[in-house]
Protein backbone atom coordinates (compact mmCIF):
# COMPACT_ATOMS: atom_id res chain seq x y z
CA UNK A 1 0.00 0.00 0.00
CA UNK A 2 1.15 3.31 -0.89
CA UNK A 3 0.19 6.98 0.56
CA UNK A 4 -0.59 8.91 -2.69
CA UNK A 5 -0.64 13.00 -1.64
CA UNK A 6 -1.94 14.65 -4.51
CA UNK A 7 -1.27 18.87 -5.35
CA UNK A 8 -3.23 20.80 -7.57
CA UNK A 9 -2.00 23.28 -9.81
CA UNK A 10 -3.22 26.66 -10.47
CA UNK A 11 -6.74 27.98 -10.16
CA UNK A 12 -7.53 24.44 -9.13
CA UNK A 13 -8.64 22.40 -6.15
CA UNK A 14 -8.48 19.13 -4.47
CA UNK A 15 -11.96 18.72 -6.51
CA UNK A 16 -9.61 18.62 -9.65
CA UNK A 17 -8.66 14.52 -8.61
CA UNK A 18 -12.19 13.17 -8.54
CA UNK A 19 -12.03 11.29 -11.10
CA UNK A 20 -8.10 9.87 -10.42
CA UNK A 21 -8.61 8.98 -6.32
CA UNK A 22 -11.54 5.97 -7.04
CA UNK A 23 -9.15 4.44 -8.86
CA UNK A 24 -6.16 4.60 -6.83
CA UNK A 25 -8.09 3.88 -3.28
CA UNK A 26 -9.67 0.45 -6.03
CA UNK A 27 -6.17 -0.53 -6.26
CA UNK A 28 -5.41 -0.55 -2.53
CA UNK A 29 -3.72 2.82 -1.71
CA UNK A 30 -4.30 5.67 0.82
CA UNK A 31 -5.27 9.01 -1.31
CA UNK A 32 -4.78 12.19 -0.10
CA UNK A 33 -5.95 15.60 -1.87
CA UNK A 34 -4.30 18.86 -0.37
CA UNK A 35 -6.59 22.08 -1.81
CA UNK A 36 -4.21 25.42 -0.95
CA UNK A 37 -4.82 28.12 1.02
CA UNK A 38 -7.07 30.58 -1.24
CA UNK A 39 -8.27 28.62 -3.66
CA UNK A 40 -10.82 25.86 -4.03
CA UNK A 41 -12.65 24.84 -1.21
CA UNK A 42 -10.41 27.43 0.53
CA UNK A 43 -10.93 30.21 -1.68
CA UNK A 44 -12.43 32.10 1.39
CA UNK A 45 -9.28 32.35 2.81
CA UNK A 46 -7.27 34.57 0.13
CA UNK A 47 -5.28 37.21 1.25
CA UNK A 48 -2.65 39.28 -0.33
CA UNK A 49 0.07 37.93 1.86
CA UNK A 50 -0.09 34.14 1.05
CA UNK A 51 3.20 33.07 -1.02
CA UNK A 52 4.94 30.31 -1.64
CA UNK A 53 6.18 29.49 1.81
CA UNK A 54 2.26 29.49 2.87
CA UNK A 55 1.96 26.47 -0.32
CA UNK A 56 4.88 24.79 0.89
CA UNK A 57 3.34 24.62 4.11
CA UNK A 58 -0.11 23.30 3.55
CA UNK A 59 1.39 20.59 1.25
CA UNK A 60 3.58 19.45 4.53
CA UNK A 61 1.27 20.20 7.09
CA UNK A 62 -0.92 17.64 5.03
CA UNK A 63 1.84 14.62 5.60
CA UNK A 64 2.26 15.68 9.15
CA UNK A 65 -1.80 15.71 9.64
CA UNK A 66 -2.15 12.34 8.12
CA UNK A 67 1.27 10.84 9.55
CA UNK A 68 1.95 10.04 6.07
CA UNK A 69 5.30 8.69 4.82
CA UNK A 70 6.87 6.58 2.12
CA UNK A 71 4.92 9.03 0.20
CA UNK A 72 3.78 9.31 -3.83
CA UNK A 73 3.80 12.97 -3.84
CA UNK A 74 2.19 14.29 -7.27
CA UNK A 75 2.50 17.75 -7.75
CA UNK A 76 0.13 19.09 -10.94
CA UNK A 77 1.87 22.42 -12.75
CA UNK A 78 2.22 25.07 -10.44
CA UNK A 79 2.71 22.30 -7.74
CA UNK A 80 5.91 21.77 -8.98
CA UNK A 81 7.34 24.05 -7.42
CA UNK A 82 6.16 23.01 -3.83
CA UNK A 83 6.80 19.42 -4.91
CA UNK A 84 10.71 20.34 -5.22
CA UNK A 85 10.06 22.33 -1.47
CA UNK A 86 9.00 19.26 0.28
CA UNK A 87 11.32 17.10 -1.52
CA UNK A 88 14.19 19.06 -0.55
CA UNK A 89 13.01 19.86 3.20
CA UNK A 90 11.95 16.15 3.86
CA UNK A 91 12.86 13.91 1.12
CA UNK A 92 12.87 11.13 3.98
CA UNK A 93 9.11 11.26 3.69
CA UNK A 94 8.81 10.49 -0.15
CA UNK A 95 8.58 7.25 -1.81
CA UNK A 96 8.32 8.91 -5.39
CA UNK A 97 7.58 12.51 -6.79
CA UNK A 98 5.78 13.02 -10.08
CA UNK A 99 5.57 16.34 -12.26
CA UNK A 100 2.62 16.13 -13.82
CA UNK A 101 3.13 18.08 -16.34
CA UNK A 102 4.62 20.49 -13.61
CA UNK A 103 7.37 22.91 -13.06
CA UNK A 104 11.13 21.98 -13.05
CA UNK A 105 12.36 24.97 -11.30
CA UNK A 106 16.14 25.78 -10.67
CA UNK A 107 17.12 27.00 -7.16
CA UNK A 108 16.72 31.01 -6.81
CA UNK A 109 14.05 30.83 -9.55
CA UNK A 110 10.41 31.48 -8.99
CA UNK A 111 7.49 30.21 -11.13
CA UNK A 112 7.42 32.96 -13.32
CA UNK A 113 10.84 32.63 -14.40
CA UNK A 114 10.10 29.92 -17.56
CA UNK A 115 7.06 32.40 -18.41
CA UNK A 116 6.96 34.44 -21.51
CA UNK A 117 7.97 37.95 -20.89
CA UNK A 118 4.06 38.84 -21.66
CA UNK A 119 2.32 36.51 -19.87
CA UNK A 120 4.55 37.37 -16.52
CA UNK A 121 3.57 40.99 -17.41
CA UNK A 122 -0.23 40.56 -17.67
CA UNK A 123 0.18 38.11 -14.49
CA UNK A 124 1.70 40.73 -12.46
CA UNK A 125 -0.52 43.40 -12.93
CA UNK A 126 -3.60 41.48 -12.72
CA UNK A 127 -2.95 40.28 -9.31
CA UNK A 128 -1.55 43.91 -8.28
CA UNK A 129 -5.11 45.35 -9.58
CA UNK A 130 -6.89 43.16 -7.20
CA UNK A 131 -7.29 43.85 -3.53
CA UNK A 132 -6.61 40.34 -2.30
CA UNK A 133 -3.44 40.15 -4.90
CA UNK A 134 -4.91 37.28 -7.17
CA UNK A 135 -5.30 36.81 -10.88
CA UNK A 136 -7.97 35.12 -12.67
CA UNK A 137 -7.70 31.82 -14.39
CA UNK A 138 -7.54 31.36 -17.94
CA UNK A 139 -10.33 29.48 -20.18
CA UNK A 140 -10.10 25.84 -19.52
CA UNK A 141 -10.10 25.47 -23.20
CA UNK A 142 -6.41 26.45 -23.14
CA UNK A 143 -6.07 23.03 -20.94
CA UNK A 144 -7.40 21.09 -23.82
CA UNK A 145 -10.90 20.87 -22.11
CA UNK A 146 -14.05 21.03 -24.22
CA UNK A 147 -17.77 20.32 -23.59
CA UNK A 148 -18.65 18.84 -20.28
CA UNK A 149 -14.97 19.02 -19.03
CA UNK A 150 -14.80 22.74 -20.24
CA UNK A 151 -17.72 23.46 -18.18
CA UNK A 152 -16.78 21.98 -14.86
CA UNK A 153 -13.59 23.37 -14.97
CA UNK A 154 -14.41 26.49 -15.54
CA UNK A 155 -17.40 26.53 -13.06
CA UNK A 156 -14.85 25.49 -10.54
CA UNK A 157 -11.45 27.23 -10.89
CA UNK A 158 -10.77 30.33 -8.66
CA UNK A 159 -8.51 33.24 -8.50
CA UNK A 160 -4.96 32.36 -7.81
CA UNK A 161 -2.83 34.39 -5.00
CA UNK A 162 -0.05 36.31 -6.59
CA UNK A 163 2.34 36.27 -4.19
CA UNK A 164 3.65 32.62 -5.34
CA UNK A 165 4.19 33.67 -8.87
CA UNK A 166 7.17 35.91 -8.16
CA UNK A 167 8.69 34.64 -5.00
CA UNK A 168 11.51 32.63 -5.58
CA UNK A 169 12.79 29.05 -4.12
CA UNK A 170 16.32 27.97 -2.74
CA UNK A 171 16.79 24.43 -2.38
CA UNK A 172 20.06 22.05 -3.01
CA UNK A 173 19.16 19.60 -6.18
CA UNK A 174 20.87 16.62 -4.83
CA UNK A 175 18.69 16.30 -1.98
CA UNK A 176 15.70 16.59 -4.59
CA UNK A 177 17.55 14.15 -6.97
CA UNK A 178 17.88 11.92 -4.11
CA UNK A 179 14.07 10.32 -4.27
CA UNK A 180 13.06 9.12 -7.31
CA UNK A 181 11.33 11.41 -10.05
CA UNK A 182 8.77 11.19 -12.80
CA UNK A 183 7.85 13.64 -15.30
CA UNK A 184 4.83 13.14 -17.30
CA UNK A 185 4.50 15.16 -20.35
CA UNK A 186 1.24 15.66 -21.83
CA UNK A 187 1.48 16.74 -25.35
CA UNK A 188 -2.33 17.41 -26.42
CA UNK A 189 -2.10 19.89 -26.87
CA UNK A 190 0.84 20.93 -24.71
CA UNK A 191 0.42 23.94 -22.65
CA UNK A 192 3.07 27.07 -23.27
CA UNK A 193 3.96 27.88 -19.99
CA UNK A 194 5.44 24.21 -19.37
CA UNK A 195 7.50 24.24 -22.33
CA UNK A 196 10.89 25.10 -20.55
CA UNK A 197 10.50 22.71 -17.76
CA UNK A 198 9.68 20.31 -20.48
CA UNK A 199 12.93 21.03 -22.33
CA UNK A 200 15.12 20.95 -18.80
CA UNK A 201 13.33 17.27 -18.37
CA UNK A 202 15.80 15.84 -20.90
CA UNK A 203 18.69 18.24 -20.48
CA UNK A 204 21.59 16.18 -19.43
CA UNK A 205 23.05 19.51 -17.21
CA UNK A 206 20.07 20.33 -15.44
CA UNK A 207 20.44 20.85 -12.03
CA UNK A 208 24.30 20.32 -12.89
CA UNK A 209 23.60 16.76 -14.11
CA UNK A 210 21.37 15.91 -10.97
CA UNK A 211 18.60 15.76 -12.29
CA UNK A 212 19.00 12.75 -14.78
CA UNK A 213 19.91 9.91 -12.30
CA UNK A 214 16.83 8.22 -11.04
CA UNK A 215 14.67 9.97 -13.01
CA UNK A 216 12.48 9.05 -15.94
CA UNK A 217 9.89 10.99 -18.19
CA UNK A 218 6.25 9.01 -19.13
CA UNK A 219 4.34 10.59 -22.07
CA UNK A 220 0.33 11.30 -22.37
CA UNK A 221 -1.42 12.11 -25.04
CA UNK A 222 -3.99 14.06 -23.67
CA UNK A 223 -4.33 18.03 -22.58
CA UNK A 224 -2.50 19.62 -19.38
CA UNK A 225 -5.99 18.45 -17.28
CA UNK A 226 -4.87 14.58 -17.74
CA UNK A 227 -6.98 14.38 -14.03
CA UNK A 228 -9.43 15.57 -16.02
CA UNK A 229 -9.31 14.40 -19.65
CA UNK A 230 -7.79 10.78 -19.06
CA UNK A 231 -8.16 9.98 -15.22
CA UNK A 232 -7.62 6.47 -15.90
CA UNK A 233 -4.69 6.80 -18.12
CA UNK A 234 -3.16 8.56 -15.05
CA UNK A 235 -4.07 5.98 -12.91
CA UNK A 236 -2.45 3.56 -14.52
CA UNK A 237 0.59 5.65 -15.02
CA UNK A 238 1.01 6.24 -11.58
CA UNK A 239 0.37 2.53 -10.50
CA UNK A 240 3.24 1.77 -13.17
CA UNK A 241 5.44 3.74 -10.74
CA UNK A 242 5.08 1.41 -7.46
Amino acid sequence: MANFLLVHGAWHGAWCWQRVVPGLIGAGHRVHAVTLTGVGERAHLLQADIDLETHITDVMAAMDAEELNDVVLVVHSYAGMLGTAVADRRPDRLRHLVYLDAVLPKPGECWSSTHASATRTARIAAAQADPLYAFPAPDPSVFGLSDADHAWVQRRQTPHPGGPYTQVLDFDPRRVASVPRTFINCTTPPLGTIDVSRLRMVDPKFWDGAWLPGSQVLEMHTGHDPMVSDPQGLVKHLLSLL
